[in-house]
């Protein structure tokens, strides 16, 4: 047996004791896996979660959002779905003032959507989560929740109404909180 193999079998030998040690000093750390359901995780402050829309400060079943559509042109993923309020349908009363003040040669003013979504919708299941929707948003209604414990069967689940959401979250909050009504 020459010098280099001794050599080899050294530098084996030593890289094997190395080993050992990186395996031992993770064995005697302390573990920082949190076995669910029994412990929860405390920090979600910074979890991305799925999507949510912020409510408006003075009536929380409403959204902040003016469909401005922003959010759906910007998605690259293409989970976002919005669709404006259309206008209201004037009453036959105020058809006949529209056509009389027209007839007069007046400037018709036709009522204007109101500035909210008819649907939003979002598919969870398709959301690379870049926040892209959330930056672009001019108003920021778009934000993400620190909903961890999301788990389901069926990706038909994932597809989810934010409207509806943020309805259900403001009925929830009105009746835990006495002082809110």
């Amino acid at each position: 047996m020459g010098f280099k193999e001794k050599l080899k079998d050294f530098a084996d030998l030593w890289s094997l004791v190395k080993g050992l040690g990186v395996t031992g000093d993770a064995a005697m750390k302390r573990l920082i896996t949190v076995h669910y359901p029994r412990q929860q995780v405390d920090n979600l402050d910074s979890f991305r979660g799925p999507l949510m829309l912020i409510p408006k400060a003075k009536n929380p079943s409403k959204p902040k959002c003016i469909a401005c559509l922003m959010c759906m042109s910007t998605c690259p993923s293409g989970c976002i779905t919005v669709a404006k309020t259309k206008p209201p349908k004037p009453t036959p009363e105020e058809e006949k003032a529209m056509a009389e003040a027209a007839a007069r040669g007046e400037k018709v003013k036709k009522p204007k959507a109101p500035k909210e979504p008819r649907i939003f919708r979002y598919n969870y299941s398709l959301c690379s989560l870049c926040g892209l929707c959330a930056e672009v948003c001019p108003v920021d209604s778009l934000g993400f929740s620190n909903e961890a414990y999301l788990a389901c069967r069926d990706r038909k689940e994932l597809q989810m109404d934010l409207l509806g959401r943020l309805r259900q979250n403001a009925a929830a909050d009105s009746t835990s909180d006495p002082q809110a009504a």
